[in-house]
């Protein structure tokens, strides 16, 4: 039987192709391997965005992007959390079952005031819609980066306490923690993130890809002197796109000196507009016809509720709800 996997992506805009090698493509791997439950979590971007046009509109760039990237409705679960009322309605519950003092203790929460997001209730209770979304779904195993461990931990300590109250009825996830998460180096040597202004956009126009590529931040070493390709962003970048073979190719010519960083720059502009052609031709497709985009949408919330329909009913029952 395959384990069900779950995870969820803010719709935040102009993906690069740091979330791409990141986390996407291990989602996309899933599809094949295990149960996969993938969703579009417009419900945590209330925590911070009140612009209504905004969010719909992102909302369903996130789900065109994923789409184009390869994920098939046809392979697994995937819909706009939104679109599962039940999963609010647990969150609820949850939050009644939940100590104050394990919520105040989230890393998460203090983070996001320091760095001057306002503070309101959504973001204090953002780990409780999170158990929620993992808990009615049922997942055997959610994978998450080291900043939303803790998240996961709260989780599984709601899932126990509510099954310790009211019965067996919900799994308890395990995390999937890769012991490296790979760093994907943005244009300045950072990792790559949109915080940090040092992106490459997977469906940017081909003048803002080629500035990206171009600008990527290197030594001065002339084109005659060997260079280290560890480390170099270049090169980091390009055997993410190429098989062994390939990559060591590059690096070869980087230790023995006569390639210049320009010409290198190149060819990995080269390798990025290969790798990403056929997503782009398909990301367009889907854009010129959205209500395509939408009609998934809508029959992956009705596949989903009818799961999550299932899960509320026996906590209903457990709980008192249903009289």
């Amino acid at each position: 039987m395959k384990k069900r996997v779950l995870s969820g992506i803010q719709p935040s805009g102009n993906l690069h192709i740091g979330n791409y090698f990141g986390m996407i493509k291990r989602m996309i791997e899933y599809q094949e391997s295990s149960d996969l439950f993938l969703f579009v979590a417009n419900l945590h971007s209330l925590t911070t965005l009140s612009d209504a046009e905004e969010l719909k509109r992102l909302t369903l760039e996130a789900a065109t992007d994923l789409l184009a990237l390869g994920v098939d409705p046809d392979l697994c679960y995937f819909w706009v959390q939104s679109d599962v009322p039940e999963t609010t309605e647990l969150a609820w519950i949850l939050s009644c079952l939940t100590p104050m003092g394990l919520m105040e203790r989230a890393h998460s929460y203090k983070d996001k005031i320091v760095k001057g997001i306002q503070p309101n209730l959504g973001l204090f209770n953002y780990p409780a819609l999170m158990a929620a979304d993992i808990l009615i779904n049922q997942a055997d195993v959610v994978p998450v980066g080291k900043d939303q461990k803790q998240h996961l931990e709260m989780a599984r300590d709601m899932a126990i306490k509510f099954n310790n109250i009211y019965g067996e009825i919900f799994k308890v996830p395990e995390p999937e923690i890769p012991d490296e998460i790979a760093v994907i180096p943005g244009t300045d040597g950072q990792k790559m993130s949109k915080s940090y202004k040092n992106t490459i956009p997977i469906f940017g126009e081909d003048a803002v890809i080629k500035k990206a590529v171009m600008g990527i931040v290197t030594d001065s070493k002339g084109v005659d002197e060997p260079k280290n390709p560890e480390g170099n962003t270049i090169y980091e970048l390009y055997k993410l796109m190429t098989g062994p073979a390939e990559a060591k190719a590059l690096a070869d010519r980087f230790k023995k000196g006569g390639l210049g960083y320009g010409d290198a720059k190149k060819m990995l502009l080269e390798k990025i507009q290969k790798t990403f052609k056929p997503y782009r031709e398909k990301h367009q497709e889907l854009k010129n016809h959205p209500k395509k985009v939408e009609t998934i949408l809508a029959k992956g919330a009705e596949k989903v509720r009818a799961l999550s329909h299932q899960t509320m009913l026996r906590v209903r029952e457990a709980t008192g709800l249903k009289y």
